[in-house]
């Protein structure tokens, strides 16, 4: 249902994570090579990043492929830990800046790619929006992201055809989910990509495989299973 990337390592601009890649984010909006589900990504967008300790956002409803502002200001933003998503909404689902990821506590920055009944997760106050998404966000970030392998197995308990990709970073940690949809891994001399597909032909990317969690730190990648 969504494209997400996510970025810890080196400062890097914006722009060369998903604006300058032979398949970025930029061209996932309107043609993912390895989307399941849905055809274009042009309900929204985000990217998140961090300045200093504090998690920055500019989110949108517009497709990212028209947005000319980012491209011009992407090139000059730089951070060394970045979350970024491109949306293809769920039917019925409002269209508006605050359903597009990352979604925050202050602390974190979250992204879900996938779908989950609403019906399944706790009322809540906090959620940014009324969106399956931002429902979950609320309540990943109300668990605590270090219980986070058990929130997405209880919420896939709950919603068997839910799809929980999760990614989420707060400066100097990043976790991401494969539950029901696509998680590649890029190792670069300078950082770590988590992408939902590979923004390039390189040969060093690997996917991971379902049912997984990841955890990149500056201690390196770890992949545990999540059955």
């Amino acid at each position: 249902m969504c494209r997400h990337l996510g970025w810890l390592g080196d400062p890097v601009s914006v722009s060369s994570l998903i604006l300058e890649p032979a398949n970025g984010l930029l061209v996932q909006s309107y043609s993912p090579r390895r989307q399941k589900h849905g055809l274009l990504n042009a309900d929204g967008w985000g990217v998140g990043f961090f300045d200093g300790a504090a998690p920055r956002r500019w989110r949108s409803a517009a497709p990212l492929w028209g947005d000319a502002s980012l491209a011009s200001v992407a090139p000059a933003l730089r951070s060394g830990c970045v979350v970024a998503a491109v949306r293809s909404a769920t039917v019925g689902m409002p269209i508006e800046p605050s359903a597009s990821a990352p979604f925050t506590d202050g602390a974190w920055l979250l992204s879900h790619n996938g779908v989950v009944d609403r019906a399944v997760l706790p009322v809540s106050r906090s959620a940014e929006s009324t969106v399956d998404s931002a429902i979950l966000a609320a309540h990943i970030f109300a668990e605590g992201l270090d219980n986070l392998a058990d929130s997405v197995r209880t919420v896939g308990e709950a919603d068997p055809s839910a799809r929980l990709n999760i990614l989420v970073a707060n400066g100097s940690r990043m976790l991401a989910t494969v539950w029901g949809d696509t998680l590649s891994v890029l190792r670069r001399p300078d950082g770590v990509v988590l992408a939902s597909e590979p923004y390039d032909d390189h040969p060093d990317w690997q996917d991971i495989p379902d049912r997984h969690l990841v955890e990149v730190t500056a201690a390196g990648v770890e992949v545990t299973a999540l059955a």
